[in-house]
C-alpha cells in the first residue's frame, strides 16, 4: 500500500526540527562515545609507515637489569648522548625527568655538558596539575641544562575519558599555550603547526592550558623503531644506525613508563616517548589529523538530517534517498573527509539522529498502512476485516457489561429494486455521499460504520437500545430523502435505503454472527414490502 508523501511544509518543519536536534547533539558532544568507536575502527585500519628518520632509544627491561635500578645517575645519560653525538645523530629528544638536581655529585654538570657538546638535544616541560591548594605550575629542567637546550617542549599527552590516547595539544603551557609538544619540538619544522584553536573562557593566568588540538595518526604496523637503551650504550649497535636519525630517548619499561593506550589497540599500549615519536612521524609527513571546527560540525549534522527527513517524508524514491542520505552518507563522509583530507567529522550525531527520525517515520508509516487497510478505498468507511473484528470486540464488551448492542444493515439502491451499479462512476458517486452520512450517524468513538459490499453498508452500535436505534434508522432514511430531493443528478434523485436492525443484550448463546443473521432478516422484510424503509429486531 503507498504511503502519501507528506506536504512539503510540514517536511520542512520536520526537517528544521531534526536538524535542530542534530545540531544539538553535536555542539553537546551527548554521542562522543560513538563518534570515538566510529574513530578508532577508521584509524584501526588505516596506517603508513613511520618516519624513516625516527629511532627510539628504549629504557627497556634488559637495560633495568643491566645498567641498575631506576633512576640513574644523570652521567650514565651523559655517556648515551656522547655516543649518539659522536655517531652523528640529527636531533635527540631527551624524555626524561629532568628537574630536581640529581643526588650523584656532578652528574647534573656531565649532562649539561654532553648536551652541550650536541647541541640538539630537546628537553621536556612537565606539567603539574593544581592540588592541595597549591597552583598548576610548569616544571623545567634544571638551568644549567635548559641553557643548553636547543629546544624545550611540553610533555602532556591528552587522554580522553575513556583512557585512549587520540590526540595531542601541539603547544601548551600556564596560561597561554607557549610551549610546542615534544613531537613537535623534535620533528624542528620551520612553521608553527596549526591545528584546532582551543577557546579558553576565563583561563586563569596559572592555570594549563592548551592550544592547537589535533588527532593523532599513528605509523604502522611495525611504528617507529626501537633499540635497547643498554645496547647502545655499551657500543653494540653500529653507528650507522644513528647517523642522521631523530633520537627519542625516553623510558618504555612497564615498571617506569605508564603505558598509553592508542586507538583500536585492545589491550595493547605504548610508552609516552613512543607517543612522542608517532607525532613527530605525522608531522614530518604532513599526515596531521585535522579536527573540523565546531560551527561546521554543527552545520553538517543539520544539513545531512535535514536532507535526510525531507526525504523520508516524501514519496517512495525520495525515501530511498532519504535513507540512505541518513544510514550511509554520515559515515560515507566520515571517511572521505579523514582519508581524502586528513579531517576529522564526528558523524554520530547526524547518523543517529537520523536512524532516529527514519524508525519514526516507518513507525508512523506502518500505523498508517494497518488503519488503511481496515478501510475500503472508495468510501473511506470500515470494510470487512473491521466489521468482523469490531462485532467480536463489541459483542463481547456487551456480554461482560450486560449493555444492549445494535447491529444495522444497510442497502442502497436507484429507487425501488434497483441495486448500485458497480463500477459506474455515477452509482459510486451515490455510494460515497450516502456513507458519508452513514459514518455522521456513528457519532460515538465505538460506534463504527463501513461498507460490506457494492451497495451494502453497515453500523454497529455499542451502548445502544432499541429506541435509539430507530431514531439514528430513521434520521438515517430522512437524510438521504433530502440528499435526494435536493439533487440534480437522476441517479442521486432516486436513491434509497432499506435498513434492517438486530438489537439485544449479548449472551453467551447468541453469537456475533447472529446479530448479523438478525439484522439481515429484518433487511429482507424490508425489501419484500418494497424498501425505503426499516425494521429493527429488538426481541
Amino acid at each position: 500500500m503507498k504511503r502519501q508523501p507528506l506536504a512539503w511544509r510540514y517536511r520542512l518543519l520536520l526537517a528544521l526540527l531534526a536538524g535542530l536536534a542534530a545540531a544539538a547533539a553535536s555542539h553537546g558532544r551527548w554521542l562522543g562515545a560513538v563518534d570515538e568507536a566510529i574513530f578508532d575502527h577508521y584509524l584501526a585500519r588505516w596506517s603508513y609507515p613511520a618516519d624513516p628518520s625516527l629511532l627510539i632509544v628504549a629504557i627497556d627491561e634488559a637495560s633495568l637489569k643491566q645498567i641498575g635500578p631506576w633512576p640513574w645517575p644523570r652521567s650514565v645519560h651523559a655517556r648515551l648522548l656522547d655516543r649518539l653525538t659522536r655517531a652523528g645523530s640529527k636531533r635527540v629528544l631527551l624524555d626524561l625527568p629532568l628537574s630536581e638536581p640529581d643526588r650523584h655529585p656532578g652528574a647534573d654538570a656531565a649532562l649539561a655538558a654532553a648536551i652541550a657538546r650536541n647541541g640538539q638535544v630537546v628537553l621536556p616541560v612537565l606539567a603539574v596539575p593544581a592540588r592541595d591548594g597549591r597552583l598548576a605550575e610548569e616544571r623545567l629542567p634544571i638551568a644549567r641544562m635548559t641553557a643548553n637546550a636547543a629546544a624545550l617542549g611540553h610533555a602532556e599527552v591528552h587522554v580522553d575519558a575513556d583512557g585512549v590516547a587520540r590526540g595531542i595539544f601541539l603547544h601548551a603551557g600556564i596560561g597561554s599555550a607557549h610551549w610546542p609538544a615534544l613531537g613537535v619540538a623534535l620533528a624542528d619544522l620551520p612553521e608553527r603547526m596549526k591545528g584546532l584553536p582551543v577557546r579558553q573562557q576565563h583561563a586563569a593566568p596559572f592555570q594549563w592550558v592548551g592550544d592547537d588540538y589535533v588527532r593523532l595518526r599513528y605509523a604502522g604496523p611495525q611504528g617507529v623503531p626501537q633499540l635497547s637503551y643498554v645496547e647502545v650504550l655499551e657500543g653494540r649497535v653500529a653507528p650507522s644506525l644513528l647517523h642522521g636519525r631523530r633520537v627519542l630517548v625516553g623510558p618504555a619499561a612497564p615498571a617506569i613508563a605508564p603505558g598509553l593506550r592508542p586507538p583500536g589497540a585492545g589491550g595493547s599500549v605504548i610508552s609516552a616517548t613512543g607517543f612522542q615519536a608517532h607525532v613527530a612521524s605525522m608531522l614530518l609527513q604532513s599526515r596531521t589529523l585535522q579536527v573540523m571546527a565546531g560551527t561546521w560540525q554543527d552545520g553538517i549534522s543539520a544539513l545531512v538530517v535535514a536532507l535526510c527527513v525531507l526525504g523520508v517524508c516524501g514519496g517512495r524514491t525520495a525515501t530511498v534517498a532519504g535513507v540512505m542520505v541518513g544510514l550511509v552518507l554520515p559515515l560515507l563522509l566520515a571517511l572521505g573527509l579523514l582519508r581524502s583530507g586528513n579531517l576529522w567529522w564526528a558523524p554520530a550525531a547526524a547518523w543517529v539522529v537520523a536512524l532516529a527520525c527514519i524508525t519514526a517515520v516507518a513507525a508512523w508509516s506502518i500505523a498508517g498502512w494497518r488503519r488503511r487497510a481496515g478501510l475500503d478505498a472508495l468510501t473511506g468507511l470500515g470494510n470487512r476485516q473491521r466489521f468482523d473484528h469490531t462485532l467480536q470486540q463489541e459483542r463481547e464488551a456487551g456480554l461482560r457489561a450486560r449493555r444492549p448492542l445494535t447491529v444495522v444493515l444497510i442497502e442502497v439502491q436507484r429507487g425501488m429494486g434497483h441495486p448500485l451499479r458497480p463500477g459506474h462512476r455515477a452509482d459510486e458517486q451515490v455510494l460515497v455521499a450516502v456513507a458519508r452520512l452513514v459514518a455522521a450517524h456513528a457519532r460515538r468513538p465505538r460506534d463504527a460504520a463501513v461498507r460490506l459490499g457494492d451497495d451494502a453498508l453497515a453500523m454497529i452500535l455499542p451502548d445502544t437500545a432499541p429506541g435509539g436505534a430507530r431514531q439514528v434508522a430513521e434520521d438515517l432514511i430522512g437524510d438521504v430523502r433530502r440528499l435526494a430531493s435536493a439533487a440534480t443528478d437522476p441517479a442521486a434523485s432516486k436513491v434509497t435505503l432499506s435498513i434492517g436492525g438486530f438489537c439485544r443484550v449479548p449472551d453467551p448463546e447468541l453469537s456475533a454472527q447472529a446479530f448479523v443473521a438478525g439484522a439481515d432478516a429484518a433487511l429482507h422484510r424490508v425489501k419484500a414490502t418494497g424498501g425505503d424503509g426499516y425494521q429493527l429486531d429488538a426481541g
